[in-house]
C-alpha cells in the first residue's frame, strides 16, 4: 500500500498582498530545483495542513502550498468581503509570478478541482498538467446534489439536522439559508449554524464513518472559519456561469491530466468526473474503489501519491 512521504516543513513561507486589503499564506517545501507543483485546496475555506504537503516527492519535487483568500493562514481570518472565484484565480497567478515559476503541476481536490480548472483554462501557457481528486464542476446541479436531493437521500439523518436550524420554507436552498444564518445578528446561532454546516461536510467525507476525520470538523473556531467562506461560495453558485467549465473544456485540449474520484463520493457525485473525462480527451479517469470523497482514505490517498510519482517521472 503507497504511503504518504515523509512530513516536511517549510523553507521558505510569506504573505503575499494581492488586494482589497487581502493578504494569502504561501509557503515552499522540497527541493528548490525540482518540478514546481501547487497544492489547491478545497472547501471553499478550508485551508492548507501539514499533510497536504505530503503528496509529493520532496526530492523531487518543489511543492507550493497557499490558503485562499480568508482561509487558513491568510488574513483577514473568514473574510468574504473581495473574496470570489475570480479573484481566487488571479491570486494563484499572481503567486507564480512572485515565486518565478515558468509553469508547475496543479493538484487539488474538491473545490480545488474546480479552482484548478479554472485557472488551467485562463492560464493554459502556466500549467504542466493536473491531477485532480474529487471533482466538483460547480454546476448549480452539483450543489443541489449534496444540500438538496442528492446526498440527503443517502444520509438523510445527516441532512435532517442541517436542515433543522432553518425553516421549512427556505429548505430548498440551504446555503442560502445558511449564508444568511452565519452573518446574522444573532452571533450564537451563527455559531451553531457554522458548526452544522461543518459537520455536516465532514460526516459525507468518507465511505464508513470516520470519527478521527470527523472530529477536525467539529472543532468550534476552524468550523466557523470554513462555513462562513463555503457558504459565502455556495449561496453565490460559486460566481460561475451555470456550466462554465464544461463550456470551456476546449481550453484543457492541450493538457494531459489524471482524474481520480471515489466511486461512492456523496460530496461530489461521481457524474462530474465523468462528464469532466468526456469532455478532455487528455484526461485519464481513475475510479477508486472502497471509497468516497476524502483524500484520507487509503485507496485515494494512493491514487493521488501514485499520480504525482507518475508525473515526474514522464
Amino acid at each position: 500500500m503507497t504511503t504518504l512521504y515523509p512530513a516536511v516543513k517549510p523553507r521558505d513561507a510569506g504573505r503575499l498582498k494581492v488586494g482589497d486589503g487581502h493578504a494569502m499564506y504561501w509557503e515552499e517545501c522540497g527541493n528548490p530545483d525540482g518540478l514546481p507543483a501547487v497544492f489547491v485546496h478545497g472547501g471553499p475555506g478550508s485551508g492548507c495542513s501539514a499533510d497536504s504537503r505530503r503528496f509529493f516527492d520532496p526530492r523531487r519535487y518543489r511543492i507550493v502550498l497557499f490558503d485562499q483568500r480568508g482561509a487558513g493562514r491568510s488574513r483577514p481570518h473568514a473574510e468574504i468581503r473581495h473574496n470570489d472565484t475570480p479573484r481566487l484565480v488571479a491570486d494563484m497567478e499572481r503567486l507564480r509570478e512572485h515565486l518565478g515559476i515558468e509553469r508547475w503541476l496543479l493538484f487539488g481536490g474538491s473545490w480545488g478541482t474546480t479552482l484548478a480548472l479554472l485557472y488551467a483554462q485562463a492560464h493554459q501557457e502556466r500549467c504542466l498538467g493536473l491531477i485532480l481528486r474529487g471533482v466538483f464542476l460547480g454546476r448549480p446541479r452539483d450543489i443541489g446534489w449534496f444540500y438538496h436531493d442528492g446526498t440527503p437521500r443517502v444520509y438523510p439523518e445527516y441532512w435532517q439536522r442541517l436542515a433543522s436550524l432553518v425553516p421549512e420554507a427556505e429548505r430548498q436552498d440551504l446555503p442560502l439559508a445558511y449564508h444568511r444564518l452565519i452573518n446574522g445578528p444573532d452571533t450564537e446561532l451563527a455559531r451553531r449554524a457554522a458548526l452544522e454546516w461543518s459537520r455536516y461536510e465532514g460526516a459525507c467525507a468518507t465511505l464508513n464513518p470516520d470519527p478521527s476525520h470527523l472530529s477536525g470538523f467539529l472543532e468550534a473556531d476552524q468550523a466557523w472559519h470554513f462555513a462562513r467562506i463555503c457558504a459565502h461560495y455556495m449561496a453565490n453558485q460559486l460566481f460561475l456561469t451555470s456550466n462554465q467549465i464544461l463550456d470551456q473544456a476546449d481550453r484543457l485540449r492541450d493538457l494531459s491530466g489524471v482524474i481520480i474520484h471515489g466511486r461512492y463520493d456523496m460530496i461530489c457525485a461521481p457524474d462530474q468526473a465523468l462528464a469532466l473525462h468526456q469532455a478532455w480527451p487528455r484526461s485519464e479517469l481513475r475510479w477508486v474503489d472502497n471509497a468516497g470523497h476524502s483524500s484520507s482514505e487509503p485507496g485515494i490517498r494512493q491514487a493521488l501519491v501514485e499520480a504525482t510519482d507518475a508525473f515526474q517521472r514522464d
